[in-house]
Order: structure tokens, then C-alpha cells, then sequence
């Protein structure tokens, strides 16, 4: 039988499972595409076409397109539960947060 994850990790050296948990932590972090968010806030399709108020359908097409306006993005995120954050990082400027993208208007 083989070793469980947990062995392998107990035998290896410190630094070396230190910098394996650093970098798991840091793709833990990232999210690829809507889907991976979608299924991470534990929501359905159909609970996010309830959120967005559309057809499950459509929010497969959503969840398959790699280019939509923010304002998609930003529903989308929210009817996750979730917020979204703009955020640019500029040399010699720093983090800057923008906001009012994406906003729909009334």
C-alpha cells in the first residue's frame, strides 16, 4: 500500500515542507475561472441564476467565457456571496484599489 500525504510531508526535511505549504497556500489563494469560484462558495448553477435572476443556462455560458464585461463579473461574485475588488499594482505607485468599475448603473 502506499504512503499517505501526510508520510511523504513527515519525511521531509523542515524547510522543504515549509516551502511546499507556503506555495499550496498561495495556490489555495487563486482561483481559475468562475466555476472554481462557484463550486470554492459551495453555490449551484442554480442558485447563481436565482442571483443573477437568469436561467442555470446561461450562467454555464458565464462560467465557460474567458472575456465579460465586469459588471458580469460583479454580479456574478456577488451572487456568490461574495465581493469584488479591483486591484492594479503599479511600479513605484503600490496597490491601488479601483472602484466604480463594473457598477451598473440605475
Amino acid at each position: 500500500m502506499g504512503r499517505t500525504h501526510e508520510e511523504i510531508m513527515a519525511g521531509l526535511p523542515k524547510a522543504r515542507r515549509l516551502k511546499i505549504e507556503a506555495r499550496t497556500a498561495e495556490l489555495v489563494g487563486q482561483v481559475e475561472g468562475l466555476k472554481a469560484l462557484r463550486l470554492l462558495a459551495e453555490r449551484s448553477q442554480d442558485q447563481i441564476a436565482k442571483g443573477l435572476g437568469i436561467k442555470q443556462p446561461s450562467v454555464l455560458k458565464i462560467e465557460r467565457q474567458t472575456d465579460l464585461y465586469l459588471s458580469t463579473l460583479r454580479r456574478f461574485v456577488e451572487a456568490a456571496g461574495g465581493t469584488l475588488e479591483l486591484r492594479v499594482e503599479l511600479p513605484g505607485k503600490g496597490v491601488l484599489h479601483l472602484t466604480g468599475l463594473g457598477e451598473l448603473k440605475s
